[in-house]
Formats: structure tokens, sequence, C-alpha cells
């Protein structure tokens, strides 16, 4: 998901949808619609391994910072598009790494998601101070609109103190702006649900062990593997070490979501582009040699160039077994 639709500020799409359904609450007590009459509220729906939700992540905290004095509620609803992003604990964990101070709702059970008919990641919606939603943004981008959006409601409700400036691009790392400009590789899912462009010259064998090897050439947004993996519908995980991913992209950032099999056990990595250590084009989450480790369940930023974007093989291999390798995103 980039950019997305918008509706004018003055659009009334009916009353905010109930809150009950949540797992949990993190950084508040339980929020209801009660509670929140009177109040401009940004609901912002995301998840935490999602890039595009996470590029949206610094407007929405600046936001909330920005506008706190002059009575905007933010309140982020986490809800899951992978089964590990269900579970309670992993999404307390990628709060607190991502410094999210405001309310955030567990939905791993979409009860929110679907009161609001949501469809996408990352979603915002206003609500005015009478509990109406009056504005929505699918997707990345139109931050300025949004903002000013969030005045105008603010101002509508009462407030005096609102400021009239707008908040830049603050995002750093995987968090920063993208470069849609040479950007020709699409998010690729690895699992069998939605994945696609396979590269290896072997079938695929569903839900069993079975040895992969890369072919002699990987085409644009082709993907494969090399050793003994287990294709799922969610991702490929690793059976035996070493074993390897191979993808041809165009991007300036090349990210891949992975978790490790077992809670706690670290997988060792190793990123080669064009059969080269990255060097300065290492991403955040890996050595300029392109050593890394995978600790945690999430999105781990492997490249990130700084010169004239082209088409790059991009290949990592990983040094022990027991990783799941989710879904490519670029940017």
């Amino acid at each position: 998901m980039t950019i997305g639709t918008t509706t004018p500020a003055h659009a009334d799409e009916g009353p905010m949808p109930d809150l009950g359904g949540a797992l949990g609450w993190l950084n508040t007590p339980p929020l209801t619609t009660t509670a929140l009459h009177g109040k401009v509220v940004l609901f912002d729906f995301w998840t935490y391994t999602c890039i595009n939700s996470l590029r949206n992540l610094p407007y929405v905290k600046a936001w909330a910072a920005k506008y706190a004095a002059s009575g905007l509620v933010v309140i982020g609803v986490h809800t899951p598009e992978f089964s590990f992003e269900h579970q309670p604990p992993n999404v307390t964990a990628a709060v607190r790494a991502l410094g999210v101070s405001y309310p955030v709702a567990i939905d791993s059970d979409y009860a929110i998601w679907n009161s609001f008919d949501n469809a996408y990641w990352p979603a915002d919606y206003l609500v005015d101070g009478r509990g109406r939603i009056r504005y929505h943004m699918f997707g990345e981008g139109e931050y300025a609109r949004t903002e000013r959006v969030i005045q105008q409601l603010l101002r509508e409700n009462g407030a005096t103190d609102v400021p009239a400036t707008t908040v830049g691009a603050t995002g750093t790392g995987i968090e920063a702006p993208p470069d849609f400009n040479d950007e020709r590789s699409d998010e690729t899912y690895l699992g069998l649900q939605h994945g696609s462009e396979f590269a290896s010259p072997e079938r695929v064998e569903r839900d069993a062990p079975a040895n992969y090897t890369l072919p002699a050439h990987v085409p644009l947004n082709g993907w494969a593997l090399r050793g003994r993996w287990t294709i799922g519908a969610e991702n490929a995980a690793l059976d035996a070490a070493p074993g390897a991913i191979a993808f041809r992209f165009r991007s300036r950032d090349l990210h891949l979501v992975l978790t490790p099999a077992q809670p706690g056990k670290p997988v060792r990595f190793v990123v080669r582009v064009d059969g080269q250590p990255p060097g300065a084009d290492h991403g955040t989450d890996i050595a300029p040699d392109g050593a890394g480790t995978v600790l945690a369940p999430r999105l781990y930023q492997l490249v990130r160039q700084h010169g004239p974007i082209g088409e790059r093989l991009f290949e990592v291999e990983f040094l022990d077994p027991g990783v799941h390798a989710v879904v490519f995103t670029f940017g």
C-alpha cells in the first residue's frame, strides 16, 4: 500500500464505531466511545511488520506529541497480518521498540478493524468532537493534508492554541520516506497463500521439506531458494543450514520479514548484493560486511542503496536453521 484515497474534511462518514473486542490495550486503560466523546480522535490502523505502516509512524507520533495540548487523542489500532503478529507479547515488544507512547489497541481478532469496515494498512480515520468520522486516508502520503484536517477539527472543537505549521519528514532508518522514482519491485510473499514469481527450477512441495537450487539467472522480481526448505501458507522455513534466498530487485531499499522458529534462539545470516558484501549500501539491520542476526519476529532492512538505482541480485545465506522468511518489501 502506498498512496491511497482521502475524503473531504467536511464529509460525514457516520459515527465512531464501537471499540470493544480488543484483546488488550497498551499505554492506557481500555478506551470507549463514551470516554472519547468531545475529543478529536485520530485512529491509525497499522501492523508492526508492514513497511507502509512503519513509514507512516513518524508522522503519527509527531502529531500525537504536537497536538496533545490542543485536545487530539491518537489511538493506534494494531491489527495483524501474520500469525506471529497476533501474539500480544510480540506487539508489546514492538510498541516499546518503536517508541510508541500513545494508546494502542491490540486488535488481533479484527473487532475494531471490522467495526470501521477497514481494509488497509495503514489507514487513518479522523473523528470530530461530536463523534463523527470526518476524514480518512488509506495508505502512505498526503501527510500535510491530513494534518490540516487535524488542525481544522481541533479548531471546530474550540481549541484556540492549534499550531498552523505542519511536520516534515522525520523518519530515519526503516521509517525514512521511500524513494519511488526508480522502484520497480513490489511486495512479494514467500508463502503459498499469496506467493508468486518463484524461480527455483524444482516444483514446490507444499508443507513438506524439499531441496531447492538457485537457477542460472533469477529474473527481475523473481525469487529462489537454495537448500532444504519447507514452503507453507505463510512462509518459507529453513530446515537445515546453510540455506539461501535470492531475489533480483530494483529499488533503493530491500526489506525482509523474518522470524526465528524458536523464540530466543538467534539465526545468523550474511547478505550479498551482486555477489559482494553490501558495504555502504547495507541496511540498518546488517553490518557493511553483510552480517546480521534474526533475534525477533519483525521486518529487517537489509539493503539501502546510496548510488544510482538499477537491477541488483540480492542473496541472503542463513548459517543456522530455524528461520521463517515471510515477505519482501521495498522502498
